[in-house]
């Protein structure tokens, strides 16, 4: 059963098509971006030797193969479900994710080593005003690209791209923070380009501990936030002919969401009025949880009350 009523949560989401698309268009962008970026850091950098502006290069590069493989990573879990992986692909957005905050820290690391050897060795910067050039166009272009991806996470709520998000963001205040070094550097503060540096390095790390905790949470199949989870209680409970539920679980793994639960119902009902009924509750969930796949097991309100009391005599 599917369903393209907008969540609560998530009040312009539409049908996992359009998602698709959109997904695919945010890899295209944001590979693109990244390649551009490097070019002009890359004669920027070796124009000016700027430690800071050489710090932007090396995650605009990190970026780049971020993005491809998000771009891959992508593609492989829209693919549909198939026979030897029944739950779909998803995950694969989270893998990307890890490897991405992987080479993330590799990164701060080599900054945090290049800047300390800078603040040692201090170097006459060249040109500043190219590198403030350079970067109020990295700051114009990723600006462009993070107004979009937010407008893809809000359609699809996809990990891989929050990820990328979540880089481009930080670039935004990476340069930001290089033109108030170069600025600091033309007025004779040289010492402010390797510290620029250091503070760049601890904020990707930041970044990277963020984007591997909510990947680890994808594969480690974390329930749904707390007020997901009452959300569908509240479900539930509103339908007129329930008498309660219980072993609702749920996770999540790329953009589908698993919602899983045991429906309590009248003890005489008719099988075919206990179907109608779990197809309801069913159309209600995915109303509010458009992407989800929702498995519904049907018990006598009855089942609730002999399982508390086994459990009160220790029988379970």
């Amino acid at each position: 059963m599917n369903s393209t009523v907008a969540s609560p949560q998530n009040p312009e989401a539409k049908s996992t098509p359009e998602s698709a698309r959109l997904m695919r268009l945010a890899t295209y962008a944001s590979t693109g971006v990244a390649c551009t970026l490097i070019t002009a850091k890359l004669i920027a950098w070796l124009m000016t030797d700027s430690v800071s502006l050489f710090a932007t290069l090396i995650d605009s590069c990190l970026d780049a193969l971020a993005s491809i493989i998000n771009l891959l990573a992508v593609r492989h879990a829209l693919e549909p479900a198939d026979k030897t992986h029944r739950f779909g692909h998803g995950k694969a957005e989270s893998l990307a994710g890890l490897g991405q905050s992987t080479f993330i820290c590799g990164s701060a690391l080599f900054l945090v080593l290049e800047g300390i050897n800078r603040m040692i060795h201090p170097q006459t910067l060249g040109s500043a005003t190219l590198g403030i050039a350079v970067m109020i166009f990295s700051i114009v272009t990723t600006l462009g690209l993070v107004i979009f991806q937010s407008h893809v996470i809000r359609k699809s709520g996809s990990t891989a791209i929050k990820a990328d998000h979540l880089h481009y963001k930080t670039d935004l205040l990476i340069n930001g923070s290089v033109i108030v070094a170069l600025l600091l550097t033309v007025y004779g503060w040289n010492g402010s380009d390797p510290v620029f540096a250091l503070a760049i390095a601890a904020y990707i790390f930041y970044s990277a501990i963020e984007i591997m905790r909510e990947s680890l949470d994808h594969l480690m199949d974390r329930e749904l936030p707390p007020e997901d989870r009452a959300m569908v209680k509240e479900i539930v409970h509103s339908h007129p002919e329930t008498r309660g539920m219980h072993d609702l679980r749920t996770r999540k793994s790329g953009t589908t969401q698993f919602i899983q639960l045991h429906l309590e119902l009248d003890d005489n009902l008719k099988l075919i009025e206990a179907h109608r009924i779990s197809d309801e509750v069913e159309a209600n969930i995915m109303a509010a949880f458009p992407d989800a796949e929702v498995i519904i097991h049907e018990d006598p309100a009855s089942i609730d009350e002999r399982i508390a009391v086994f459990a009160d005599k220790g029988a379970v």
